[in-house]
């Protein structure tokens, strides 16, 4: 009997194999659905990276995703009742460990004085505003002159930057990041002579626009073609550096993983650190403050010979300690830009996964022969896309932007057809009754609309070195005008986690 089993179990293992050969060929892996075999020549040579794993990007720390209740967890002292708590998931993906710093700044900014020499105008859009530092009734002009370029602050976090500018410098480290992978790859050498419109652009690189200079090609499996460049396909190149969201901004400033048991959160945070207190709890560093904030009126820094947080303005950005994701000063030292564009309803609209306010969508805009469009601006070689406003006419009613329409925008308020008359189109007295300002049968302009929250409000997050411990909260939101910059606000860049949530 036992032999009869022992002969039926080879013969379902040998079928089990056999049947497995179908769907291997060698040690080459195959499609499970025509039973081609991938990177074949033979089979034309269908090339496929099998399990490819994304690599992390320089400066970047990996923020395993999950769900949190984001929102505010303290009393809401302004009654702004803009964060209502709501539970959200937010998936995996990169956050730089620190902020951006000057050092990191100005190499951003030689490489475009280097490259854009007949476009100078690239780098002077670019250079922060060091002006911030001036106060009408304090002297803080040293910092003007000192604060960006001296070697002494090159480790402090970067201000006087822009939203824009902060978007403009991720894609610009993209770019930098991708080329130095293809020259590891050995596919291209080192260029120091990039000029102008001639230099590594990863969209303009995949598109076949952008030659540089060649090192060796990688080997095609086609057998049309004996070598081949880089696609995305490869997994080599990084997905874009950019801003991360105000979901992802405050997951990552709670680094809830530190209190949780299985599925359960046992603590609710109220800082990126345990405990209620503003101040240290271990023996070892017991009352050392947890970050750069101010503790009091006037009171910046604490008293000489015992300074409670050791930094008059901005700190190094490797200051204090790091949170349970290995994150420096996600509370003080400088508040941060996020992606979104902020609405006091935000909260209310936004999707329960990824939350995120701001979406533009785009396509590559092709020819009649299907090539990519490419268009110059101001020397750099750029993909051309088609833009949502490009599409607007199929959803919205006389050029209204119905999908934003709970945004504030007398354009965007939900129109009906017969309110709008030829004297009046965008029935700007009819549609947007929260902002006009006129009476009787006046006509009133959009310059007699007043209000800050535009499309070009943008959300800025945490606690700075000249806030109050109410903003060290990572729930706390404010807003600022995307093309305004100031003395306590830096940022850092993100980026999206592809494949398996928690990595290698």
């Amino acid at each position: 009997m036992c032999k009869f089993r022992t002969l039926a179990v080879v013969f379902l293992a040998s079928l089990i194999l056999g049947s497995c050969s179908l769907f291997r060929k060698g040690d080459q892996d195959v499609s499970p659905t025509t039973g081609w075999a991938y990177n074949d020549p033979d089979n034309g040579g269908f090339e496929v990276a099998v399990g490819a794993e994304q690599m992390t990007g320089p400066g970047l720390v990996l923020i395993e995703g999950g769900r949190f209740t984001m929102g505010q967890v303290a009393q809401d002292v302004l009654f702004e009742w803009n964060n209502k708590p709501r539970t959200v998931t937010v998936s995996s993906f990169y956050m730089d460990e620190t902020e951006i710093t000057n050092i990191d700044y100005r190499e951003y900014l030689f490489w475009l004085r280097r490259v854009y020499v007949d476009y100078p105008e690239v780098h002077r859009r670019a250079l922060p505003d060091t002006l911030v530092w001036r106060s009408p009734m304090g002297f803080n002009d040293p910092y003007v002159q000192y604060y960006f370029r001296h070697p002494s602050y090159n480790n402090y976090p970067v201000v006087g930057v822009s939203w824009v500018q902060a978007n403009d410098y991720c894609l610009w480290r993209s770019d930098r990041v991708n080329e130095q992978l293809l020259i590891d790859e050995g596919e291209l050498l080192p260029n120091p002579n990039q000029v102008n419109q001639d230099n590594f652009n990863t969209e303009a690189y995949l598109a076949g626009q952008y030659e540089g200079v060649t090192n060796k090609l990688r080997e095609s499996l086609n057998p049309n073609q004996t070598e081949r460049r880089t696609n995305f396909e490869d997994g080599i190149l990084l997905p874009n550096y950019r801003l991360p969201t105000e979901a992802e901004w405050e997951f990552a400033a709670y680094a809830l993983r530190g209190t949780t048991f299985e599925e359960r959160i046992y603590e609710r945070r109220i800082y990126p650190w345990d405990g209620h207190n503003v101040r240290n709890a271990e023996p070892r560093h017991r009352g050392e403050m947890m970050a750069n904030f101010v503790r009091g009126r006037g009171d910046m820094m604490g008293v000489a010979g015992s300074l409670n947080d050791n930094a008059s303005i901005t700190s190094e950005v490797r200051s204090y300690w790091p949170n349970d994701y290995g994150l420096y000063c996600m509370a003080g030292n400088v508040s941060e830009w996020v992606q979104d564009v902020y609405r006091p309803l935000t909260f209310d609209d936004v999707d329960e996964f990824n939350p995120f306010r701001g979406n533009v969508f785009t396509d590559l805009r092709r020819d009649a022969n299907g090539r990519v469009v490419t268009k110059s601006n101001l020397g750099r070689l750029y993909v051309d896309t088609v833009k949502a406003a490009d599409v607007s006419d199929r959803y919205n009613y006389q050029k209204g932007d119905y999908r934003n329409y709970r945004d504030g925008d007398q354009k965007s308020s939900i129109l009906n057809a017969e309110w709008a008359t030829e004297d009046d189109p965008d029935n700007i007295k009819g549609s947007s009754r929260m902002y006009y300002q006129g009476g009787g049968g006046e006509n009133v302009s959009t310059a007699d609309f007043v209000t800050l929250i535009n499309d070009k409000a943008r959300v800025y997050k945490g606690g700075s070195w000249k806030d109050r411990a109410y903003w060290l909260n990572p729930s706390t939101r404010r807003f600022l005008d995307q093309d305004e910059s100031r003395d306590d606000i830096g940022f850092r860049c993100a980026m999206i986690r592809v494949g398996s949530p928690a990595g290698f």
